[in-house]
């Protein structure tokens, strides 16, 4: 039996996924809430948010996500990056999932992946889960409920955590897959809860499909001035390193949290929402995010709560440190309505340096822009995993590495041409330790980035008098108007000076050694970026 708004003519029988239950089309927010409390799969908490766990995976599976290997994008894949799975495999996948599959009742979302019409993809998500529904309803975009009478999906999503692949038919790592299927135009996730999949393999397609067009697919968040979408500031960083809290500046309209297009007509978001971390989450750090915890819809992912109150405890990490919550994008009060921006004035490249020696913020040539995008570096720290004991280094290159389908330098070189052509800024901001490596120095002031960042993108900062970093070629500031200028050089802020220069040395060449894999790939200016 079929429920909901859906063109007549693109059910999923007609997509040859038939013999199931009750289909439900494009359901509201209080039809998918109601619909996950009747099944069991949740709790309704505070204020009308949607209190979910996610089984035994708290995150997501990158060793298990695969792509099909055929003709037409055989040459385009990065495929070391990339598990390969064969067509025969796929079809055999793809075929028991669907039997697995009959008589279930399952939950549709179409729904759209790009803020540009010129540029956005519609995709179609049938989901196990009516939460799941709930989730990609926030993530990707909403269209109109008439566009529904004649939508017609690029590309299709099966999630269905209930069904576990089988290794030796399927071709694939584990129990746990996600397979993409670009000449089909599917990708079928089965044998996990976790939602960022869902969303994730939507990003994974537009980073293969826009680069092949001249379009930057981005894996940072956005925002731009008040009333003045032409001044935009894209944050690339990986976890950790405050991405979303320092791109939600209450004095700045929010684009997006996540994941950008940067076309010939500027940036575009990807999203409608946001999917936030909430560990040690505060009203007096972070209050809007804080908010969205409490406002109905908003799904709460492994996070503890009291069962009587049903009060949130954001201290609490037992289930996951991963913890977060998924709201739609209006509930951050100076959200952008249409989530369009100029071209980025200022690039921002955070990093979490544990080793206590790259500066708060220093100003990147184009070359070593795309030497610390393909790099993508911060850092673990003691304590954070089993068998660390001290800081270990992660280069996640393009500050993404598990949803890049292409090669690395494709999306390198996107950046530094558009950087060329549009005159961008770039700027690596450090938000990791000062004064020593993690155990003995202090985590670098927010109030200090907060300072420097304001700097940067209102055009003072590229005023002030710079230094030539020794040790990376890049130019320091070496006064900033509320900054301690100690603050602005690392070497100074260490009590031993002999063991910032052993540990710098150390950095310097852990950058090298990573960076060897690139060189057969990009320009002599960008190799001569390694180092000053």
């Amino acid at each position: 039996m079929t429920f909901g708004r859906v063109n007549p003519a693109y059910r999923l029988e007609d997509q040859g996924i038939a013999e199931l239950g009750n289909v439900y089309y494009n359901l509201t927010e209080p039809a998918l809430i109601e619909a996950a409390l009747k099944r069991g799969e949740g709790t309704l908490g505070k204020g009308g948010a949607f209190y979910v766990t996610t089984g035994k995976f708290t995150g997501r599976s990158p060793q298990d996500k695969h792509v099909v290997r055929t003709p037409s994008v055989e040459d385009n894949i990065w495929w070391e990056n990339n598990r390969p799975m064969t067509p025969e495999g796929f079809d055999a996948l793809h075929a028991d999932m669907l039997e697995h599959m009959k008589g279930g009742d399952y939950y549709v979302q179409d729904l759209i992946g790009g803020a540009d019409p010129a540029y956005s993809i519609k995709v179609r998500m049938v989901t196990e889960l009516a939460w799941h529904g709930l989730f990609i309803r926030h993530m990707l975009r909403r269209p109109d409920r008439d566009q529904l009478d004649d939508f017609i999906a690029d590309f299709t999503v099966i999630n269905c955590p209930s069904f576990q692949a089988d290794p030796a038919k399927h071709g694939c790592r584990s129990e746990t897959v996600i397979a993409m299927n670009f000449d089909k135009k599917t990708i079928l996730i089965g044998g996990t809860e976790y939602a960022g999949e869902n969303k994730k393999s939507v990003f994974t397609l537009l980073n293969y499909m826009l680069p092949l067009k001249g379009i930057m697919a981005m894996h940072c968040s956005a925002n731009h001035a008040p009333n003045n979408p032409v001044d935009t500031a894209v944050f690339f960083g990986l976890s950790g390193t405050g991405k979303t809290t320092l791109s939600a500046d209450p004095e700045r309209v929010l684009i997006g949290d996540d994941e950008h297009g940067w076309s010939d007509r500027g940036t575009f978001n990807f999203e409608g929402g946001c999917y936030a971390k909430t560990i040690n989450l505060s009203p007096e750090a972070e209050p809007e995010i804080y908010a969205t915890t409490s406002k109905f819809g908003t799904v709460i992912e492994n996070m503890i709560f009291d069962p009587e109150t049903f009060d949130l405890d954001f201290d609490d990490d037992s289930l996951t440190a991963n913890m977060r919550c998924a709201y739609p994008l209006e509930y951050i009060s100076n959200a952008s309505s249409t989530a369009l921006g100029g071209h980025p004035k200022n690039i921002i490249m955070l990093t979490c340096d544990a080793f206590g020696v790259l500066p708060p913020i220093a100003r990147l040539t184009p070359a070593q822009a795309m030497y610390h995008f393909l790099s993508g570096f911060t850092s673990k720290v003691a304590g954070t995993e089993r068998g660390i004991t001290e800081p270990q280094p992660t280069f996640s290159t393009c500050f993404g590495a598990p949803f890049m389908p292409l090669r690395p330098e494709k999306y390198g070189n996107l950046l530094r041409d558009k950087i060329a052509k549009h005159g961008a800024t770039c700027w690596l901001v450090n938000t990791g330790w000062t004064g020593g490596a993690y155990g003995t120095g202090n985590r670098m002031p927010i109030k200090a980035t907060r300072a420097l960042l304001h700097a940067a993108l209102n055009g003072s900062l590229s005023k002030v008098d710079f230094r030539k970093d020794p040790n990376f070629g890049f130019d320091v500031p070496v006064n900033v108007e509320g900054v301690p200028t100690l603050l602005l050089d690392p070497r100074k802020t260490w009590d031993d000076k002999a063991a910032f220069d052993v540990q710098a040395e150390k950095l310097v060449k852990m950058f090298s050694d990573n960076f060897e894999q690139y060189l057969p790939y990009i320009d002599e200016d960008v190799r001569a970026a390694a180092i000053g």
